[in-house]
């Protein structure tokens, strides 16, 4: 083969292994996979048109992000995290989003509070809650911090969510939440209009582990002990 060709079918393998990447993990995030389901690396294969090959590093790839757990004679699983690791998940995200809104909070223009506001609008439209109210939740919560200009920190807070994001999804489903609501995001949008950065990182980690008692309560049975 060719230094061309050689190249070209790198770029190929890249590719493939790149959408296997991008198939599983939304299929992770939507909770089509659930915790505990075994994955086969040649049924999703087939389901993608594409070699085992880009579907194993893609899962091997997703192992070392915590999303799915590979072992020896067993194959692949979806984790379901226990109580304690959804607890030190939510603590993760309220110190590393604490400190990103803190970052922000001096970048944000007139165009980005409007762009905030329209993801809330988007989020908890007066007429009732959004129906993918968990992707809209995560875009609101990724635009605050997103002005931080840290990417490493930016993408610890995407991975975060992403672990958490199925769990999240049946929660808001759930009719007897409590928080998580339009009012809620008001509240923390106040304090961070009054141009404190200290007092917004203090709102913004107490709004993301507000979450935790009542995601807890409602979800016994999806969380390990």
């Amino acid at each position: 083969m060719s230094t061309l060709n050689a190249f070209d079918a790198d770029l190929s393998l890249v590719a493939a292994h790149d959408e296997a990447y991008a198939h599983i993990l939304g299929a992770l995030r939507s909770g089509r996979y659930r915790a505990g389901e075994r994955l086969i690396a040649e049924a999703i294969a087939a389901e993608i048109g594409t070699s085992r090959m880009p579907v194993r590093e893609a899962l091997r790839r997703l192992a070392a992000e915590g999303l799915v757990t590979m072992r020896a004679n067993r194959g692949v699983t979806v984790n379901a995290p226990n109580v304690q690791e959804m607890r030190e998940v939510f603590e993760m995200r309220a110190v590393l989003e604490g400190l990103a809104v803190r970052l922000a909070l001096p970048r944000l223009g007139a165009a980005d509070w409007r762009q905030i506001e329209a993801l809330l609008d988007e989020m908890e439209p007066p007429g009732g809650q959004q129906a993918d109210w968990t992707s809209a939740h995560r875009a609101f919560h990724e635009a605050l911090c997103a002005k931080s200009e840290a990417p490493r920190l930016l993408r610890q807070i995407s991975a975060l969510h992403t672990v958490v994001e199925p769990h999240m999804r049946r929660w808001a489903a759930m009719d007897e939440r409590h928080v998580g609501t339009r009012e809620h995001h008001e509240t923390l949008l106040a304090v961070l209009r009054g141009g404190d950065p200290l007092a917004a990182e203090r709102a913004m980690r107490e709004h993301v582990m507000a979450t935790v008692p009542d995601l807890m309560k409602h979800l016994p049975t999806a969380l390990g002990p």
